[in-house]
């Protein structure tokens, strides 16, 4: 049979495939009884009181201070005036809220993230599922609007004890795809003894070896499902609560090269409502040509001991339970317990 001289059909670009609407279904102000309008930084004060009543309410393991709710329209490549929208009562009270965020560094999958809330007061009531119609749409445009051509994604994080919030996703089209554990160890505990480290040395972590972690951050989790690389502005992003002091890296010793590293945080306003003070380790890595070498029990210890140094009472974490370097096996051998789960829901373009 003669071979075909037929041009394949191009696979449709992600423009094409996010159908990204040309108007928005924004929320209607008859319906829900609230009038609509972008987010501002000067919102941050009632929203971050929005955001404690719909935490309260939720029984969430953790509240979300002022400052981090500040830290939501910092970012050069965010646009809160196209990508929030905030539901005001006859008061001017916010009762609802939503946001939408793109990393800017995203190669391997575009991603745009999904954060919002509605008042427990005004429930029931179609808010919640007008505010998803229209982050939904406008994840799309934003897909659309990326310039880049890969696989999409729309994407957020639920707390799985939150059966409203997944069945609200799930109507509007998102599944779940990816599953998630909080852990914590007792620090009152005796600490492991880590095997000697052949070549390698922890020191502190420092400003001057801040871009060198981002980078092993990068090669660290690249193979890793979700994980993209991070930009200088966005690996700066969101570190209100950054814990220097309860961070650690990993050096070769002949080299110089970053070989891993832990960085922490300090969630004091979390401490009250767990009953408990502890510290958060947000990232752990090991580049791939250290690993093997007890490099990840070792930087998690040196947190540890700092937390305990600290007079912390608790070591936390989060993993991925299909972390495919066996980071949840690795925590529970420590001694770290599950508390909580966490969902992320998506639709895949």
């Amino acid at each position: 049979m003669p071979e075909s001289t037929e041009t394949p059909a191009a696979a449709p670009s992600l423009a094409t495939r996010a159908a990204a609407p040309a108007t928005l279904p924004e929320p209607d102000p008859a319906a829900t009884g609230l009038s609509w309008r972008p987010l501002t930084r000067d919102d941050v004060p009632v929203l971050a009181a929005l955001v404690a009543r719909i935490e309260a309410a939720d029984a969430q393991p953790f509240r979300t201070s002022e400052v981090e709710v500040g830290e939501w329209f910092d970012g050069e490549w965010k646009d809160p005036a196209r990508d929030s929208r905030v539901g005001l009562d006859a008061d001017g009270v916010p009762r609802a809220w939503i946001t939408l965020d793109a990393p800017p560094g995203d190669v391997r999958v575009i991603r745009v993230w999904e954060a919002g809330g509605v008042d427990p007061a005004w429930r029931g009531r179609g808010v919640g599922r007008a505010l998803l119609a229209w982050a939904t749409a406008r994840a799309r445009q934003k897909l659309a609007e990326s310039g880049k051509d890969a696989p999409g994604r729309i994407a957020a994080f639920l707390e799985d004890h939150r059966a409203d919030a997944l069945a609200l996703h799930a109507r509007a089209g998102f599944a779940p795809v990816r599953y998630y554990t909080d852990m914590r160890r007792d620090l009152s505990r005796p600490l492991p003894e880590p095997r000697p480290l052949d070549g390698v040395r922890i020191v502190p972590w420092s400003a001057e070896l801040d871009d060198a972690v981002r980078l092993a951050h990068n090669e660290a989790f690249a193979d890793h499902w979700g994980s993209e690389p991070r930009s200088p502005e966005h690996w700066q992003h969101g570190r209100a609560m950054f814990a220097p002091q309860w961070s650690h890296v990993a050096l070769d010793e002949a080299t110089g090269e970053v070989a891993g590293y832990t960085m922490s945080g300090r969630y004091e306003h979390d401490w009250e409502i767990a009953g408990f003070t502890s510290g958060y380790t947000e990232l752990l890595g090991v580049r791939r040509a250290w690993r093997g070498r007890g490099l990840a029990p070792a930087l998690l210890t040196a947190a540890m001991a700092s937390f305990r140094a600290d007079g912390m009472q608790y070591a936390e974490l989060d993993v991925d339970t299909e972390n495919p370097s066996g980071a949840h096996g690795l925590y529970a051998s420590l001694g770290y317990e599950v508390t909580h789960g966490a969902v992320m829901y998506t639709i895949e373009v």
